[in-house]
């Protein structure tokens, strides 16, 4: 519903350094944060926040980013799902295990530890939520109380992202389209 800034509409010389980054580690710098750029400040720290959230602490990236794709295949929103296969295959999954995502409870390619974790994710994208306290047990099972607080960031995050996306319709920009035909498209995903 808004069109998203162009870079030389960005005066802010440190969103500029860090929309930067982006270009530098995904191969694009996304609509959604261009279209926060409006407001620097949110734009800021929002990336200072996703910094912190998805790629500190001591929970892998790669289940990161899954459970933040399987959160956003809960809530529906297809601009994440892209970027999250995109951001899936940056941090090392397969093709096959993205693909698989949508079958982590049955698929050899998954862990009992991140299906916990994936199952969260389900469960907490949904709307109402459909977290409980077994889907906690079964986490303590593999991740400290530390893990888990990094676990629920990441599907909080994405509750904000896809709802900021699915809001203002965010365009989906080429390359995670892309990732996300290869990855994730066999399995009933569309742009």
């Amino acid at each position: 519903h808004m069109k998203p800034l162009e870079l030389d509409q960005i005066e802010d010389d440190e969103l500029l350094t860090r929309l930067t980054h982006y270009e530098n580690t995904r191969g694009f710098i996304p609509n959604s944060i261009k279209t926060m750029a409006r407001r620097p400040n949110i734009a800021k720290q929002f990336t200072a926040f996703n910094q912190v959230i998805l790629y500190e602490g001591t929970v892998p990236e790669e289940l990161k980013m899954l459970i933040s794709l399987v959160s956003s295949v809960a809530s529906g929103c297809q601009y994440c799902q892209s970027h999250m296969a995109n951001l899936s295959s940056i941090y090392k999954a397969s093709d096959a295990k993205i693909a698989a995502v949508w079958e982590f409870e049955t698929s050899e390619l998954f862990s009992d530890a991140e299906r916990a974790a994936l199952r969260l994710g389900l469960h907490s994208g949904y709307l109402p939520n459909e977290a409980t306290q077994e889907d906690f047990d079964e986490l303590g099972k593999y991740f400290d109380e530390g893990q888990v607080v990094e676990l629920v960031a990441s599907i909080a995050l994405f509750g904000f992202l896809n709802r900021w996306n699915d809001t203002m319709a965010t365009q989906l920009e080429e390359f995670p389209q892309k990732v996300a035909e290869r990855t994730i498209g066999a399995q009933g995903w569309q742009p």
